[in-house]
């Protein structure tokens, strides 16, 4: 598979809008799908298992019997007795009712539920890259506000020094000024640390020659939702049943094709009430003359074999009950599985609810207020109303609600791209795998 740097350099490009950002987060996915070997392996396995589903489904191969019959001991010779034959014979199986016909059907199917897991490792490589990328993205946000801080810091110090020189301020408060611009400097380090690891695990998916090319310099903007939106706008009645949506899930769909092959594994028993034949025919050569004086006719025999399934409660009844409650249990399964997909969706939309409504509170009344008291303290330290520790903990209140906003938008992507994992949200596009050209 060719490696597209284009692709690659998307992830670390500057974006316009969150619709673009959304645009190339998708690339991103996609390009990492095509690299993903486990897309291939999974459908290996399915191919796999059908090839052995034909291969069971087959009749069994037929048997060549061969041997000498009525050979007298007393000679130990062909033509002195006109019972003695040389024989050769074929016999054939034949399976029981339509069992073959069924275990390829169930062949089929099971390998159909396993491919459901090429789906599910999409949806979670595609959640995984979308999680990394938002805390990329929150990281780059913090280090802008970092930036924003040191400079605000940088012309406090040159305002301290001015009136220090003047007689107009303690060194104290230089000195204090100086060890916060060293504290935003090491945030900043520890910021950028936190990219570079964020860089690394991306190079799992996206290849280790990627590293090379990313860029923590460039901007990425905010990602965009509006699918997911849609989606669950058609539930806004009802916002704790998800059912439907999730029925679609790869995970209950594979559950349901394990129910369809436990269902023809009940056809498969049932099968077993019926007989089970074959067939075998032998040619006999005979060199010994007849009682007549005639050389001896060669013989030729035909039989039919058939088992006859009497005792069933011991063996058939036993499978065939067995058979029943596997297909039970696997329904069972998937309604759990059900049940815990929709608590799980209904845990997200918790969070979705109350993390919207904390930015609402951030942006228009934490935020605004912070940095009208940062103003203030600013203008009273000036005038020499206010202590310079008022000022040192008005930036730094002002720089952790700016932070803690940036986090909640973060954890607000992480749980719409959780929430897209269990509602197939995202907007990737990839051709179904394919295998090298020696396994086919």
């Amino acid at each position: 598979m060719t490696f597209k740097p284009w692709t690659l350099y998307a992830l670390v490009a500057g974006f316009c809008t969150p619709v673009w950002a959304q645009s190339q987060l998708t690339g991103v996915i996609e390009q990492a799908l095509e690299l993903d070997a486990g897309r291939q392996q999974i459908l290996a396995q399915s191919q796999a298992i059908r090839e052995n589903g034909i291969a069971s489904a087959t009749q069994a191969d037929p048997k060549i019997k061969f041997g000498v019959g009525g050979m007298p001991i007393d000679s130990w010779t062909f033509d002195s007795d006109p019972m003695t034959n040389i024989s050769i014979g074929l016999m054939q199986e034949f399976g029981r009712g339509s069992s073959l016909d069924l275990q390829a059907e169930m062949a089929n199917k099971q390998a159909d539920g396993n491919e459901w897991q090429i789906k599910i490792r999409e949806l979670t490589i595609a959640n995984t890259v979308t999680q990394l990328w938002s805390e990329l993205i929150y990281q780059q946000q913090a280090a802008t506000i970092i930036r924003d801080n040191q400079k605000l810091v940088k012309e406090l110090v040159t305002f301290i020094d001015t009136n220090y020189s003047m007689g107009r301020s303690e060194s104290q408060d230089a000195l204090q000024a100086r060890v916060q611009l060293e504290k935003l400097n090491d945030q900043l380090q520890q910021n950028q640390q936190t990219q570079q690891r964020i860089f690394a695990q991306l190079s799992e998916w996206l290849g280790a020659n990627w590293l090379t090319k990313q860029n923590s310099s460039n901007t990425l903007a905010t990602l965009n939702w509006e699918s997911l939106d849609q989606m669950l706008a058609s539930k806004a009645n009802q916002n704790t049943q998800f059912y439907d949506l999730l029925m679609a899930h790869p995970s209950v769909q594979m559950a349901e094709t394990s129910i369809a092959a436990n269902q023809v594994q009940v056809k498969i028993a049932n099968e077993s009430y019926k007989p089970k034949f074959g067939v075998e025919v032998m040619y006999g050569y005979r060199q010994a003359n007849g009682m007549n004086g005639q050389p001896a006719s060669d013989l030729v025999s035909a039989y039919l074999t058939m088992d006859l399934p009497l005792f069933t409660d011991k063996r058939q009844d036993r499978q065939y009950a067995a058979a029943q409650y596997q297909v039970g249990a696997a329904r069972s399964q998937r309604d759990v599985l059900l049940q815990q997909l929709n608590a799980k969706a209904n845990a997200l939309m918790v969070d979705r609810i109350n993390l919207t409504q904390r930015l609402e509170r951030y942006q228009d009344r934490l935020l605004p207020q912070a940095k009208s008291r940062t103003q203030a303290v600013e203008r009273g330290y000036q005038s020499n109303t206010a202590q310079f520790n008022d000022v040192v903990a008005s930036i730094r209140d002002e720089l952790s609600l700016k932070l803690e906003l940036k986090r909640l938008q973060a954890d607000l992507n992480i749980t719409n791209s959780n929430l897209a994992y269990l509602f197939n949200g995202f907007d990737y596009q990839i051709d179904a795998p394919t295998l090298p050209a020696e396994q086919e």
